[in-house]
C-alpha cells in the first residue's frame, strides 16, 4: 500500500540496481562526462552548449563537491555505472520544499540500446518517492521518441506539449512535458506482470464501454495506434474505400476478466478485398504480457472461421511500430505501401 510522505528526506548514495550502481557525479568522472556530452549524437535533443569544455565540467563537479545526494534547491548530477565503468548520468532538480523533482538523463552512445536510462530513472524516483517527493517531472523534445520510451517505462504519462516554449541554437523549440505521481508510481509499480490468460474477444455494450474507453497506449505509440474513442468515432462514419462501403467490427480484448485492449476488423483494406486488421491497441499497463500475440491468433481464427483465406495488417516501420509482433506470428510483408504503411498478409 503506498503511504504518501509529506517531508523530504535526504537520499543516501549510492544506490544500486540488478546491474547499475546510481552515485555522485565527481571529478574524476569528468574525462568520460565530457566526451559523452560532445557527442554530436548523443547531445542532439539536449541543451547544454557545444562544445561542452573542461571548464564547463569543472565547474559543474565543483557545484556539487559537497553534496553527498538530491538537495533541495539544487540541481545535481548522478553518474550510473555498469560494471565498473560510467555508462551516463541522471540530473535530478529539487524543488526548494523537496516535493517535486524534475529528472533528465543520459547514455553514451556506446552504452545506448540496453535499458539503463530507464533502470536508472526508475531507482532514483523509487528512491526520491521513499524520501517524501510526490511530483516527478520530465521536459523532453517532441522528436526524441527514445528518451519517451524512457520515461513511459517509469510510468510517466503526457501532461502536455508547449508551443515554442523556448529558443534553443536560434530556433524555437516545442516542449514535450511528462509527469508521474508517487501514487501512479506505485500503481505501475504493482501492475501485473505476468503473462495474460483467458485473453478473449468481447462485443462492446452500454455496460461495458467506459471501461473500453479508459484505456490508453503510451504517448509515444499514438504515432501507430488512435486512441479507443477516436477509433469508434471514425467507425461510426460511413465510409467507402475504392468506392466501395468499408464495413468494420470494433470488439473489446479481455484478459483474466479485465479490459486490457481493443480491435477492429475491417471486409477491406485499401488495395485488396481481403479481411483487415485495421486497429489493434493494449492499454499501456498490460503490455508485454503477450497478449498481442493471443489476439492476433483469436482474429485469424474468427477471420478464417469466416471462409477467409487471408488477413492484412498494415504498420508503420519507426522506431516502436508493431512491425516485430506482426512478422513474429507470421505476416508477411508484400511490398505495397498506403499512405506511408507497410501492408503485411497472414495466409493459411
Amino acid at each position: 500500500m503506498f503511504v504518501p510522505c509529506h517531508r523530504y528526506r535526504r537520499v543516501m548514495l549510492p544506490l544500486h540496481t540488478t546491474r547499475l550502481t546510481v552515485r555522485m557525479l565527481r571529478a574524476a568522472d569528468l574525462p568520460a562526462f565530457v566526451g559523452y556530452r560532445n557527442d554530436t549524437e548523443v547531445a542532439h535533443y539536449q541543451d547544454w552548449p557545444l562544445p561542452y569544455t573542461e571548464g564547463h565540467g569543472d565547474a559543474l563537479a565543483a557545484s556539487q563537491e559537497a553534496l553527498n545526494g538530491p538537495s533541495p534547491g539544487v540541481w545535481v548530477q548522478l553518474a550510473v555505472d555498469h560494471a565498473g565503468q560510467m555508462v551516463g548520468d541522471v540530473a535530478v532538480g529539487l524543488s526548494v520544499d523537496g516535493r517535486t523533482a524534475t529528472v533528465g538523463y543520459t547514455i553514451a552512445r556506446a552504452h545506448q540500446g540496453h535499458a539503463f536510462a530507464g533502470e536508472a530513472v526508475a531507482a532514483v524516483v523509487d528512491a526520491l518517492c521513499a524520501h517524501g517527493v510526490h511530483r516527478f517531472e520530465a521536459s523532453l523534445d517532441p522528436r526524441n521518441v527514445a528518451s519517451m520510451r524512457v520515461v513511459e517505462s517509469v510510468g510517466f504519462q503526457f501532461e502536455s506539449l508547449v508551443h515554442d516554449a523556448f529558443i534553443s541554437g536560434g530556433d524555437w523549440v516545442d516542449d514535450l512535458r511528462y509527469s508521474l505521481l508517487a501514487p501512479q508510481r506505485a500503481a505501475w509499480r504493482e501492475r501485473t506482470l505476468s503473462p495474460a490468460s483467458g485473453v478473449r474477444l468481447v462485443a462492446l455494450d452500454g455496460d461495458n464501454i467506459d471501461a473500453y474507453l479508459a484505456l490508453a497506449t503510451h504517448h509515444s505509440q499514438q504515432r501507430f495506434v488512435r486512441p479507443v474513442e477516436a477509433s469508434l468515432a471514425q467507425a461510426a462514419v460511413p465510409l467507402q474505400v475504392r468506392g466501395l462501403p468499408f464495413v468494420s467490427q470494433s470488439l473489446g480484448i479481455e484478459a483474466d476478466g479485465e479490459p486490457v485492449g481493443f480491435v477492429q476488423l475491417a471486409d477491406r483494406n485499401d488495395l485488396t478485398d481481403e479481411p483487415y486488421l485495421w486497429r489493434l491497441l493494449i492499454d499501456r499497463r498490460h503490455q508485454r504480457r503477450g497478449i498481442g500475440t493471443q489476439v492476433l491468433q483469436l482474429v485469424a481464427e474468427r477471420t478464417q472461421a469466416a471462409g477467409a483465406r487471408s488477413l492484412t495488417v498494415s504498420y508503420r516501420e519507426h522506431v516502436g511500430s508493431p512491425r516485430p509482433l506482426y512478422l513474429r506470428f507470421g505476416f508477411v510483408p508484400t511490398g505495397d505501401v498506403v499512405e506511408g504503411e507497410a501492408l503485411a498478409r497472414l495466409s493459411w
